[in-house]
């Protein structure tokens, strides 16, 4: 049982470490110190929903709605898209505007909404949670829900550790052009993720 929960959580870990459009922002909230557990934990609950879903019912959901994963395909691409342009204003923005002074934090809501549309309109999310993860899970008859559990347990423990860990990086981040190379970096990431999301087909 502990050999399959291991694999689980392997099989997590390995794809949520590639970097993506909703680590780089879990990375940026850290960085900046703003509502880092409420991101950290909507990231880590998503995953775990995502993953139950796949490792109990992942074949059924293809068969009934076909037209999900272009749906969700085109939704994401243009979303990223969205987001990498803004990303990329933010990096000429004024110089007051990057530093992570306590008075520019973002709201709670627009925050959490933010966090959401990265998570649930990414359909590698989808790919990697409930295909890869639901089809890997096949392979343990009667011992899926310890594969799911160490799933589960990957996810937050890499989003916590990024969120939380980015804490160390924040001298560097003091520099108003660490805060400009960031936000160039994320806006590459995003339309990267969206060429590759649109280059794929549905």
């Amino acid at each position: 049982m502990f050999e399959v929960y291991l694999t689980g959580f392997s099989v997590s870990a390995g794809l949520i470490l590639a970097i993506g459009a909703q680590n780089a922002f879990v990375l940026r909230q850290g960085l900046r110190g703003e509502h880092v557990a409420l991101v950290c934990a909507t990231c880590a609950t998503s995953d775990a929903l995502l993953i139950l879903v796949g490792v109990t019912s992942f074949r059924s959901l293809v068969v009934l709605a076909p037209w999900l994963r272009p749906a969700m395909l085109y939704a994401g691409a243009a979303f990223l898209i969205w987001y990498g342009a803004r990303s990329l204003r933010s990096a000429f923005a004024a110089t007051e505007a990057l530093r992570p002074a306590p008075g520019s934090a973002a709201g709670l809501g627009r925050t959490l909404a933010t966090c959401l549309a990265l998570t649930w309109l990414n359909p590698h999310v989808y790919l990697d949670t409930l295909l890869l993860i639901g089809s890997i899970s096949t392979r343990f008859p009667g011992q899926e829900p310890a594969f799911a559990a160490g799933a589960m347990t990957a996810s937050v423990a890499f989003f916590f550790s990024l969120g939380y860990g980015a804490a160390i990086l924040r001298p560097l981040f003091a520099k108003p052009v660490a805060w400009r190379v960031l936000e160039g970096v994320i806006a590459l990431t995003m339309w990267v993720i969206a060429a590759e999301l649109l280059l794929s087909g549905p």
